[in-house]
């Protein structure tokens, strides 16, 4: 079973700059694997120690996330692809997806996509079933454990009613929540092999796309404003009122 998962290096702190393009500013803050994605390579790892395969993990971002591609070597993953090139800079949720797909159908292909439901820098969600859509493949986000049942795929997710459980085939991809699965530690033999792997890096050109970064981005931040911490614009109302407003509008009968 051939693994991808598709890893972002985030900001390490709540605080972010941005640009005069409303891009955001990462150089002054240190940079970490988002949280989720550090579930959905942990969901991998261990699939593949238990039905055998290989897991590779891919980023699309500046040079410095292949440092993050050789930790998740020192986790256990067995390769690494880099999406690296200035004229990615600034691309939106579906420009990314449309690159990770592209990547994703280089060579061999692959039999299960995981990376995290969002991103922490961004909260979007969007891009992981995006992917699926562009692959024309079976998607369930908000998971929180996939296995492997008489060649089927049996994935929990969490909704906000409780765990849903679903079947898929081969190939899907599937998304993880934060903490789902917490990431196991470098080992020593995983670090050696993190300081002389070969990262394949792959450019714009080579995943032949023509345009792509934020000129090629259908969305993009125009304005944004702060609102002060704890205030919201929220009513306190008795629940007969609440009732009644939502039959108003015809959200409940």
């Amino acid at each position: 079973m051939r693994i991808l998962v598709c890893v972002k290096q985030v900001p390490d702190t709540t605080e972010v700059k941005l640009s005069s393009e409303y891009t955001l500013q990462r150089d002054f803050v240190a940079q970490v694997m988002n949280p989720a994605d550090e579930s959905a390579l942990e969901k991998a790892l261990a699939l593949r120690d238990q039905h055998g395969g290989t897991v590779t993990v891919m980023t699309m971002g500046p040079a410095r996330a292949e440092s993050m591609l050789r930790e998740a070597i020192t986790r256990g993953a067995d390769e690494a692809i880099h999406l690296t090139d200035s004229a990615f800079a600034g691309a939106d949720t579906l420009v990314t997806a449309k690159c990770l797909q592209a990547a994703s159908e280089m060579g061999e292909g692959f039999d299960l996509i995981l990376c995290g439901r969002r991103a922490v820098d961004g909260e979007t969600g969007q891009v992981g079933p995006m992917v699926a859509a562009l692959l024309d493949v079976p998607c369930v986000p908000n998971a929180t454990d996939v296995r492997l049942e008489n060649n089927a795929l049996v994935i929990d997710q969490l909704t906000e009613a409780g765990v849903i459980t679903w079947q898929a085939c081969f190939p899907a991809v599937i998304t993880f929540c934060e903490w789902s699965h917490h990431l196991r530690l470098p080992t020593l033999m995983g670090m050696r092999r993190a300081r002389n792997a070969q990262i394949r890096r792959v450019t714009a050109q080579e995943l032949g796309i023509k345009e792509t970064g934020l000129k090629a981005s259908p969305t993009r931040v125009v304005r944004i404003h702060s609102r002060p911490v704890g205030v919201r614009p929220c009513q306190k109302l008795p629940v007969d009122e609440v009732l009644a407003a939502l039959v108003h509008k015809e959200v409940l009968p």
